[in-house]
């Protein structure tokens, strides 16, 4: 679950915290266990917020980026990470592909890339290509 707030004023920050407190106690009542340890605070662009924040008493760590749904989302929504990840995955994959077959048929090896390989690089290539549009 994510929880997006644009900070403004000061006020906001109570209004962040009461957010946590209200999703903990909803958890809580339904017999959910909430992983504090899984949650951070990831604050996007340039954001002079020198607050903490909480749930069940444990102070939320601040973190320059965090993967969601598999992609990598950075405090300056920049794709490069994400796109150094993917692309270190698809080297190391199509590497294994090269090890494994002894067969060095094309067409094996054309459906194996195509299997295994691609849909790395296409999984939600629209998030980050054209990322200047």
């Amino acid at each position: 679950m994510q929880v997006y707030v644009e900070i403004s004023h000061d006020s906001t920050v109570n209004e962040l915290q009461t957010v946590l407190d209200v999703i903990y106690a909803w958890a809580t009542e339904w017999q959910l266990q909430v992983s504090v340890e899984k949650c951070a605070i990831l604050k996007i662009g340039y954001v002079s917020d020198n607050n903490d924040y909480y749930i069940k008493n444990v102070q939320l760590r601040n973190v320059m980026s965090c993967c969601d749904l598999g992609i990598i989302v950075t405090n300056e929504l920049s794709p490069s990470e994400h796109v150094k990840n993917i692309t270190v995955k698809a080297h190391q994959r199509a590497n294994a592909i090269l090890r494994c077959f002894a067969s060095h048929d094309n067409k094996l090896l054309v459906r194996a890339f195509t299997t295994y390989v691609r849909p790395l690089l296409e999984y939600n290539s629209v998030v980050w290509s054209p990322y200047l549009k």
